[in-house]
């Protein structure tokens, strides 16, 4: 048995790590309706706030607790990033997906918490702290939706009606995007930011998302495995799996589906 099946098996772990999101969702809204949300800057330029720090000890150290066997990789942990290439199952963190959409108090942020095993993303949990809907799954463990105490199973869509939903946001849209767009048809765009991208093709809202542009695996990885769980793909852009626990935990170009396509090069 996979860790990931493992984890769903055991209702007490499931139901803890579930919980653990939600602390994770409240530590970052309670930042939310503060006027200040202590901006600073990255060496790689992106912004971090109090709440991407406060999401971040919340599931650090709740993990410790609760699977202290499993390494722990976060965005917010530059000293962890070695962890990947020593371990072949660890968690791998994104506190605040959407640190950007954050600060423009626009809702569109995640906590994305994701389970890898040799190389791919097994199990995710992804949080959207404004409804504090929780999503989760894994590709073969199949995926779902909580809000409000219901839980709904969730699936990608079954056709390729027109118009092609195509998930992307304004500020992504550059010039690859936009050629790789218009080669799909007739198109319509759903707007989205964070791993919610993912998450609308994932729950049947949307056909393909287009990836052009440079992401890190945190970003990608719990909800790639929501996706796969729901019948979804994400594929590199050549048409080969994603990888994970690389050095330099960067992303290639990527495109995700609502159902897994031929393995030809996708020109973009």
């Amino acid at each position: 048995m996979s860790q990931a099946a493992a984890i769903l098996a055991d209702q007490a772990l499931l139901t803890a790590l579930q919980q653990l999101m939600h602390q994770a969702g409240q530590a970052i809204m309670q930042v939310y309706t503060q006027a200040d949300f202590g901006i600073e800057q990255k060496q790689d330029s992106s912004p971090v706030t109090k709440a991407d720090l406060a999401a971040h000890h919340v599931l650090v150290d709740g993990l410790r607790l609760l699977t202290p066997e499993l390494a722990i990789v976060s965005e917010e942990d530059a000293a962890s990033l070695t962890v990947p290439s020593q371990h072949s199952c660890y968690w791998l963190i994104d506190p605040l997906d959407g640190t950007k959409e954050f600060i423009q108090r626009n809702g569109q942020f995640t906590v994305n918490l994701a389970l890898i095993e040799n190389h791919r993303p097994s199990l995710g949990f992804v949080s959207t702290p404004v409804d504090q809907s929780l999503y989760w799954g894994g590709k073969g463990l199949n995926a779902y939706r909580a809000l409000d105490k219901q839980t709904v199973a969730i699936k990608t869509r079954d056709d390729n009606t027109s118009p092609t939903l195509v998930v992307a946001s304004k500020s992504h849209l550059n010039k690859d995007t936009t050629n790789f767009i218009s080669k799909l048809g007739d198109t319509e765009l759903v707007q989205a930011g964070s791993s919610l991208k993912f998450l609308r093709i994932a729950e049947g809202k949307a056909h393909i998302y287009p990836r052009l542009a440079p992401t890190c695996e945190w970003d990608t990885a719990a909800a790639q495995a929501i996706l796969e769980g729901a019948g979804g793909a994400v594929l590199q852009t050549n048409g080969k799996p994603m990888v994970y626990g690389k050095a330099d935990i960067l992303n290639p170009y990527f495109i995700a589906y609502h159902h897994h396509p031929s393995q030809k090069k996708l020109s973009c």
